[in-house]
Parts: structure tokens; C-alpha cells; sequence
């Protein structure tokens, strides 16, 4: 049987695959779809590059730090006859994230552009990105900006497109440092594995759960992020959180770098022991019934601790309180809300003498009382932000609030306290100078709105001697500050005048301010950007738009005048009488064009 005998021996076959081999590693590779010299920029067809080119290709390995980034060489070829030649680097400490899809409006025209660090798109290579052209034409430095503000989804979808892309791509997806991803209802614990394993520099990680939340998802979290220091955790009505207070409490220990833990749906915990020594911010939502409760956490600055509003809550918040106080020291911000909270927790909460307490907020204790602000204020006296909505302190309680805190305190909260009144509001703003927010929102309310005449028929007009009963429960408001910007009286019905003197008041709410007769309006804020009034009256809500755009007049008619010869009469200058320059005339447009007033009623 004849058996058919190769042309070449397998001796030299070796030989040349050899060659054939070496040849291969020396030739660079071919780019397609480049038709630009890659050097030097010039067109390819008939050109020679006058460019040396290094024999040897280095590989660059840098190491992503918060400063600016190292970078170390290494050859790869023993027999270079030439060191390669590199541009130098120069040190940029304000290194950006890569994926900034959520805030496109302002990256986009920012000038403070930067190819270098985490931002490069040849990271690990010795290109120029100036002078290197992917498919399509593009430089790649112009390609990486375009990419690097896509959402998730887009940077997945643009990495279908060609090999360019898709290496550009890569090289986004290993320079991120934060991303923020919405996981759809049923999707598989694959995808969101196989996303964060892109990102290996993440350290900033956000994540809008509309599926169910298990230990599952901390484990995964936990071995593809190893450089974590901040992770956010929201669920969609429809997701259930079903992670217990050990599993928190283990991700918690095993993340040494983490120092930001905000997450919501928290009602499955239990309870929990959190020790870390760089935790510095926890954020918590929807607890309940929590039966222990250990914060061993020294650098911790900021908690939030928001309770579920069931009556059968059993959480001890006393005990919950004093172990916070021995723990973390360094506390600075305290938000705490719950139906449970009394007099007798912010007695725990005084004794911890927490020295650097700036903002205190005690929400929805109805059994917080004038004595819980006289403690308050006895032990912390330097507070910038005091919120006791839902108490029931009254004007006394306003008045010792003033005393204490007139040079440090700035933002003041008091909605749904009842017992507070016009009176009490008014000696708030004139004794604190610093204020900047003050929120009042259902404070001066009518008991009998709700079952009166106006709001069963649709006829406005009561009888008179229901009218006269209401007219006593009515209160009138003035406010005159130079400082306060922010102004919340939602719900306050039982307001029926209101005179507002506040230059500096930007945003004021009078949504549900049912009874407030626009004759008795008088608004003299030339710096007001937004009025909410929802649920206000038609007349009301007109006199708001005229005593704005009367504001706004007013502004606009600031032009030089002159008195004539004889003295009798002030006319407006003619233009070549004005001795403001075109640019003054730019500058008061711009500065009217920005105190336009929008009225909210929607």
C-alpha cells in the first residue's frame, strides 16, 4: 500500500516553524483600521517614519494608590541594544473615577481632563494615546473620554463593536473606581459577579436592588471587591433584604478598608455586633426589634439608625444608646428615629458625653419634652443641627434652645410639634443669627380643617359663626433674618398672615397652607429660586407669582437715573449719560437672569 511521503523532512518542518515562530514574536502586531502612522501621526501610504523605534517593549505595571500613581518598568527583552524611550509622566493628585455616568453634565465640559494615573486608556502599554487611532478613526484618547460616561449597560453594549473598542473597554472597566448599578427583578447572582470582576480598583460601590438581598450577594461582594471602602445598599418596594445581623456583622470584620456602610431593608438583622476599626460613616434602615446591639467601632463619626414605626417594637434603645457612647467616642453626627425614643434615652445619651456631637436629630419621640432639650443642652453646647420633629417641646423649649445655641447653631428642625407656636418661631429666627434651614412644617395647624365645610363641599365661603370660632385659632408669622435661606411651613393651616424679610431665602415651602389669605402675603425676598405651594389656594398661589415678579422688577429697574436741571422731578438717564461699561450692563443681566423664581405646585 503506498502511503504518500511529505515534501519537507520533519527536521527542517521544525526548522522553519522555528524561524517561522521567531520571526512572529519580532514583527508587532497589526492594527486594522488604522491609516495614520502610529509614531508620528503622519499618513501611512508613501511615507517612511524618520521615528527610532525601540527594539525592546517594555511592560508597565502600575500600582493604583490614592497618590498619584507609581509606575515601575520591567524589561522584557534581554538583548535590547537600546533602553526605549518614554515621555515622562507628569504627577497628577487629583485622580478621577472612570465611570461617571451620573454626573455626564458636569465631566463633560470639565476642563481638568487628564490622561495619566487610573484615567489613562493605555494603562499597561507604551502607546500614545494622542497619536494612536482605533477603528473607526477616533484617537484613543478622544474614544476613552466618549466611553468612560456611559452607564454600565452602554460600556457593555459599546464593547460589541469592534477589537478597539472592546480593549478600550477593558481598560475602563480595570481603571474604575466607583460604580453605581440597578439590579433588575429575577437577575442571576452571575451577573452581578461577573460585573464587579471587571472592576478590580473599585472602591466605591452602590447598588439599587430591585431582587432580594442575601448573604450570597455580601460573599460575592466581599472576594471581587478586596479594596472596598464605601458600599451603599437600597431596595425598590418590591425587594425583600433578608441578610442577618451575623452576616453583617462577619462582611463588616472581614473588610478592613471599609469605611462607609449605608443600607436599607434592614429588618431581618435581629441583631448584630459590628467591629471595625475604620468604619467611620453606618447608615441603616427599616430595623426592628433588634434584641443586641454592639457598635465596637473607635473611628466611627457618623450613624443613622432609622426604626420601623410599629408599635410592637421591642429594641432597647437605652442599652442600645450607652454602648454607643463607651464604643465610639469620636461620634460627631446622630440621627436616631423612632416611636420609641423618651426622655429617658436622651438621658443615656447626655451621659455619654460625647465631646464632638455637632448634629443631633431625635425624630418621632412624642415623649421627648422640654427637660430633654434643658439636658441637651446642659451637656452639648456647641451643636450646629438639632432635630426634634415628632416631639413635643413647646415654645419654653425653643427659648432654652436660644440661649444655648445662639453662635453655633445653624439648622433648626422642629416639624410635627404640636405645641409650638407662631410666638415660639419668631424668637427663634431673631435669636439665632446663624441660622441658615429652619423647617416648621405642620406646626401651626387647625385642629378642625379637616372637618370643616371647605374641604367635604367645594364651597370656600363658611358660616360665620364657624368662621369666628377659627378666626381665634389662626397666628400670623414675621420673619425678618439676614441669613436664612431654607424655610419649610408645609401644613401649617393654621397660618393665615405670613411677612417673610429675608434677603438671602432662596427656597420656601408652603405647601397645604389651606387658610393663608394672599392679602395678608407680603414676601420680601429678592433671592427666592423655588415656592412650593401645593394645595394652596388659587388667589394665594397668584399673589405669590406677583409678589415675585414684583421682586423681580424691582431688580430689573436698578438702572442710573438723573434729576433734572431745576431739580423737581428724577427721570431715567439716557445711555450716554450712564457711565456703567457693556460689562456692568452683562453682569446685571446675568445676576437677574439667576433670581428667576419658580413657583412649585405640582
Amino acid at each position: 500500500m503506498h502511503h504518500p511521503q511529505p515534501h519537507i523532512s520533519s527536521s527542517a518542518a521544525a526548522s522553519a516553524a522555528a524561524a517561522a515562530a521567531a520571526a512572529f514574536d519580532l514583527k508587532p502586531a497589526k492594527r486594522r483600521g488604522s491609516y495614520n502612522c502610529g509614531r508620528c501621526g503622519l499618513p501611512k501610504k508613501g511615507h517612511v517614519c524618520q521615528v527610532i523605534n525601540t527594539d525592546s517593549t517594555p511592560t508597565l505595571t502600575s500600582t493604583p494608590t490614592s497618590t498619584p500613581a507609581t509606575t515601575t518598568i520591567t524589561d522584557a527583552s534581554s538583548s535590547a541594544a537600546r533602553p526605549p524611550h518614554h515621555p515622562p509622566r507628569q504627577p497628577y493628585s487629583h485622580l478621577r473615577r472612570a465611570l461617571s455616568f451620573d454626573d455626564i453634565d458636569i465631566r463633560c465640559d470639565s476642563p481638568e481632563l487628564d490622561l495619566d494615573g487610573y484615567d489613562s486608556p493605555f494603562l499597561g502599554t507604551d502607546l500614545d494615546p494622542d497619536n494612536e487611532i482605533v477603528s473607526g478613526g477616533l484617537p484613543a484618547g478622544c474614544l476613552w473620554e466618549v466611553l468612560r460616561r456611559l452607564p454600565p449597560a452602554g460600556l457593555m453594549a459599546a464593547a460589541r463593536v469592534c477589537k478597539g473598542w472592546r480593549e478600550t473597554t477593558k481598560r475602563l472597566w480595570r481603571a474604575a473606581e466607583e460604580l453605581r448599578l440597578r439590579v433588575p427583578p429575577g437577575a442571576q447572582l452571575g451577573f452581578i459577579g461577573s460585573v464587579l470582576q471587571k472592576c478590580p480598583s473599585l472602591v466605591r460601590l452602590s447598588l439599587k436592588m430591585e431582587s432580594d438581598v442575601d448573604a450570597t450577594m455580601l460573599a460575592c461582594i466581599a472576594f471581587s471587591c478586596p479594596n472596598l471602602e464605601s458600599m451603599e445598599i437600597s431596595t425598590s418596594e418590591t425587594a425583600v433584604n433578608r441578610i442577618t445581623g451575623d452576616e453583617l456583622g462577619r462582611f463588616v470584620a472581614d473588610k478592613r478598608c471599609l469605611m462607609s456602610l449605608k443600607m436599607e431593608g434592614c429588618s431581618n438583622l435581629g441583631g448584630f455586633v459590628l467591629s471595625s476599626s475604620s468604619l467611620s460613616t453606618l447608615w441603616l434602615s427599616d430595623l426592628y426589634s433588634l434584641s443586641k446591639t454592639v457598635f465596637n467601632c473607635p473611628n466611627l463619626k457618623e450613624i443613622s439608625l432609622e426604626f420601623s414605626r410599629l408599635e410592637n417594637d421591642t429594641t432597647d434603645l437605652c442599652t442600645m444608646i450607652d454602648g454607643m457612647g463607651r464604643c465610639c467616642p469620636r461620634l460627631q453626627n446622630i440621627h436616631i428615629a423612632s416611636v420609641r425614643l423618651s426622655h429617658a434615652v436622651v438621658l443615656s445619651l447626655t451621659a455619654a458625653n460625647l465631646r464632638g456631637l455637632r448634629m443631633l436629630s431625635l425624630v418621632l419621640g412624642s415623649e421627648i419634652t422640654d427637660a430633654s432639650v434643658a439636658a441637651i443642652a446642659s451637656s452639648y453646647s456647641r451643636l450646629e443641627l438639632l432635630d426634634l420633629s415628632g416631639s413635643s417641646i413647646s415654645d419654653s423649649g425653643i427659648g432654652m434652645i436660644c440661649n444655648v445655641f445662639p453662635n453655633t447653631l445653624s439648622r433648626l428642625l422642629l416639624a410635627l410639634c404640636p405645641n409650638i407656636t407662631s410666638s415660639g418661631i419668631q424668637f427663634a429666627t431673631a435669636q439665632l443669627p446663624l441660622l441658615e434651614l429652619m423647617d416648621c412644617g405642620m406646626t401651626i395647624c387647625d385642629p378642625n380643617s379637616q372637618n370643616s365645610p371647605s374641604d367635604e363641599s367645594g364651597n370656600n365661603e363658611l358660616p360665620n359663626s364657624f368662621n369666628s370660632k377659627l378666626h381665634l385659632m389662626y397666628q400670623k408669622l414675621i420673619i425678618k433674618h439676614s441669613r436664612l435661606k431654607k424655610l419649610s411651613l408645609w401644613g401649617c393651616s393654621g397660618l393665615d398672615a405670613l411677612c417673610l424679610n429675608c434677603p438671602e431665602l432662596n427656597d420656601l415651602n408652603l405647601n397645604s397652607c389651606k387658610n393663608l389669605h394672599p392679602e395678608r402675603l407680603l414676601l420680601q425676598c429678592p433671592s427666592l429660586q423655588n415656592v412650593h405651594a401645593s394645595g394652596c389656594q388659587e388667589l394665594l398661589i397668584g399673589a405669590i407669582e406677583g409678589q415675585v415678579s414684583d421682586n423681580l422688577a424691582s431688580v430689573e429697574n436698578h438702572f442710573p437715573c438723573k434729576r433734572l436741571a431745576d431739580g423737581s422731578k428724577r427721570v431715567r438717564a439716557p445711555n450716554f449719560l450712564s457711565q456703567q461699561s457693556s460689562e456692568d450692563d452683562k453682569k446685571r443681566r446675568r445676576i437677574v437672569g439667576r433670581q428667576c423664581c419658580n413657583v412649585l405646585v405640582d
